[in-house]
């Protein structure tokens, strides 16, 4: 450990900051990134510790990032990944902000959101790289003294030789440089009165070394941005994205599919939803030749989706391989969610495996759907996945398709499913249920099937169906009547 002056001595001539990285962060976003993704950070945003940070006047949304920063500590130039953690010197503490309400102007850049200065503090003291094992590292951030951030380096996505490997192809590092390595689960907005630090330890190594707290007072600016330019700009999208959650930036909750709607959903047929759905106006709404891998199978959830494109040479040669976008998609599923692919009907190759099949379930996924087919059909249904599929086929998903996208509008057996529809399939089908109409539809999708075990028991008895179904006149007043001895 050693005394690390960031805006003096050890001023690093360029900041390379990564999006994405902690898999906690990541689930949080509902995206898993292909490749590591860097933005660049003006020297000028650096700062130590104990320096104030400025909110800009007329903004809300300044957030926090307690992240590790690797100092890099030789000139390098495409540097292999297997000498990559050579080239650092050190570790130290470092804390990301950004305003929210800039993001607008340029997104992808992050220029004026995370740029300003003092907007990368860093310090006050590092490790020496030698002394530590990259993968055990541990980073933490506290606001006004409660711990908001904690995760280590253990399951990364990209481990930090990759990032540095991955910059230094086409960009030269230089002694002093600084690579930021995304933050984990926590982050969210802090305002002008409130502190936050950021400490990096080893705790596997006798002693702990720590690079002590990075403390950051938060204070209100005296600039106002846009008075030659964007100025600020923020929605409820931006609030959510800042604070972390709906709940945390005062949102109203938004659609839950809860245990107690899933519980009603469950006790009514797709057909009766479908029928729901057709008096809401929507006759589009049923994925079709799709049919449950193991008879019986009951499906509800919320849709995540993905996009296959037909299989070409080139592009599966750039796309097909690695950690594409059908490992991505899977390695992104949340508790409840279904994946609904599209495969535009192709039956000649499987979309799903046994293996990935077992991701779902260890990722708590509610169900697969897929208007292709399913290899390893026995293995599949051994999961105990509930899985929709247009066939089984032996081939793999390379035979016919190139994984393209995730969680955008596709279509799925002639249905347009967006992320978060409600699926719901049995053993007549599966239908989409857009998550606004979900209440109307269940409600009337249970009114009518008591109705129809009304009809059911008059028709058992011997009655015509005359009046009887659909019900009107007098069957309609003994129904009422019956329905108001049971109330």
């Amino acid at each position: 450990m050693f005394r690390y002056d960031p805006t003096g001595a050890d001023r690093p001539g360029k900041v390379l900051a990564l999006h994405l990285n902690y898999p906690s962060r990541i689930a949080q976003r509902g995206r898993a990134p292909a490749a590591p993704s860097f933005f660049l950070k003006p020297s000028t945003s650096v700062s130590a510790s104990g320096t104030p940070i400025h909110r800009p006047t007329g903004t809300e949304l300044l957030a926090f990032e307690g992240e590790i920063a690797l100092v890099v500590g030789e000139r390098v130039r495409d540097v292999p990944i297997e000498r990559a953690w050579d080239a650092v010197r050190a570790v130290t503490a470092a804390n990301d902000f950004g305003v929210y309400d800039l993001r607008h102007v340029d997104k992808g850049s992050n220029l004026r959101s995370k740029g300003g200065d003092g907007f990368t503090p860093l310090g006050p003291a590092a490790l020496d790289a030698r002394a530590v094992d990259p993968a055990a590292l541990r980073v933490r951030t506290w606001v006004d003294g409660e711990l908001v951030q904690e995760d280590t380096t253990a399951e990364l996505v990209f481990p930090f030789a990759q990032l540095v490997a991955d910059v230094s192809q086409l960009i030269t590092l230089e002694p002093g440089d600084v690579v930021l390595t995304g933050t984990p689960a926590g982050s969210s907005v802090v305002v002008p009165g409130q502190t936050v630090e950021v400490e990096v330890d080893a705790p596997t190594v006798p002693g702990t070394p720590s690079t002590g707290r990075l403390v950051t007072p938060v204070a209100e600016g005296t600039v106002a941005p846009g008075r030659y330019g964007a100025g600020p700009k923020v929605d409820d999208e931006q609030r959510e994205q800042a604070w972390g959650s709906r709940e945390a930036a005062g949102l109203p909750a938004a659609f839950e599919l809860t245990d107690e709607l899933k519980d009603k959903i469950n006790t009514v047929g797709t057909a009766t939803l479908s029928a729901q759905l057709r008096k809401q106006g929507l006759d589009a709404v049923s994925i079709d030749g799709v049919r449950p891998l193991t008879p019986g199978t009951r499906l509800v959830g919320r849709a995540r989706t993905m996009r296959f494109v037909p299989f070409r040479e080139d592009l599966s040669a750039r796309h097909g391989g690695g950690y594409n976008a059908q490992k991505r998609g899977f390695d992104a599923l949340n508790p409840g969610d279904v994946l609904v692919v599209e495969a535009r009907g192709e039956l000649g190759t499987g979309t799903i495996g046994d293996i990935l099949a077992l991701r779902a379930v260890s990722r708590g996924a509610a169900g697969f759907v897929s208007d292709g087919g399913v290899r390893d059909s026995r293995a599949v249904a051994g999961t105990g996945l509930p899985v929709f599929a247009a066939t089984v086929h032996p081939a793999v998903l390379g035979r016919r398709h190139v994984p393209w996208d995730l969680d955008l509008t596709i279509a799925c057996g002639g249905a347009a499913v967006q992320p978060g529809d409600v699926i719901v399939g049995d053993d007549d089908g599966v239908v989409v249920i857009p998550p606004g109409l979900v209440e109307d539809v269940v409600e009337g999708a249970l009114q009518q099937e008591d109705e129809e075990r009304f009809i059911a028991e008059q028709v058992s008895a011997g009655a015509a169906v005359e009046g009887l179904y659909a019900l009107t006149g007098e069957w309609r007043a003994a129904y009422e009547a019956q329905r108001q001895e049971r109330r």
